[in-house]
């Protein structure tokens, strides 16, 4: 009978991208916030906006190849990122495997990126709050190169929190369309394969 039928069940989120940086227009396009960007682009890539608060995030939803996923842009600021994921994930259920980090990296140059399944956090505070609340290392991650500092006795956080210049701007945009193909592909379970064809490469000089 018609009162005995149920409602169809909204399918629930399957994958979680969070990119880590600061909010606030003074972080904008710096080097700590290519977490940000990545996550940005790949909203646009898919037509949707990211600007849903939860989970202590900016957040929005897309659906890469029938795998509904979940965009985080946490607003806890990127030392209490942790405190973010941690929420969505005990929410969605979902264990580390199931929820790709995309950072800033000080040790690889501008225009490459590096993909691993799991590890350590490499001295990245976002990454390591992380994996300090969530007990776990093994979260699929995205590492950007934002360089290294200019000198040794450069503060680093002064360096992380500069915008990246001019000069780099080719090398970066190379970086955060590469990350984004990559981010898809890990999503719908093909982390091998975005390591083989993304991990190291160079932009064209």
């Amino acid at each position: 009978m018609f009162f005995n039928r149920k409602k169809p069940q909204m399918s629930g989120i399957n994958f979680i991208i969070c990119g880590l940086g600061n909010p606030g227009t003074r972080y904008e396009n710096t080097r700590h916030n290519c977490g940000f960007m990545i996550i940005d682009d790949l909203a646009k890539t898919h037509n949707t906006a990211v600007k849903k608060l939860r989970f202590k995030s900016l957040t929005g939803e897309v659906s890469i190849k029938g795998v509904k996923c979940l965009l985080m842009k946490p607003s806890a600021y990127m030392n209490n990122s942790g405190q973010s994921v941690t929420e969505a994930m005990r929410f969605y259920k979902l264990p580390p495997e199931k929820v790709l980090i995309i950072c800033d990296d000080v040790n690889l140059d501008v225009g490459i990126i590096r993909i691993r399944e799991k590890g350590s956090d490499g001295g990245q505070k976002g990454l390591q709050n992380i994996i300090y609340l969530s007990g776990k290392d093994d979260f699929p991650r995205i590492r950007i190169g934002v360089g290294k500092k200019p000198h040794p006795d450069y503060d680093l956080a002064d360096w992380v929190l500069s915008p990246f210049l001019k000069s780099e701007k080719n090398a970066l945009e190379f970086a955060l369309g590469n990350a984004v193909k990559a981010a898809e592909m890990i999503a719908c379970g093909n982390i091998s394969e975005a390591m083989n064809t993304y991990n190291g490469i160079k932009p064209d000089k």
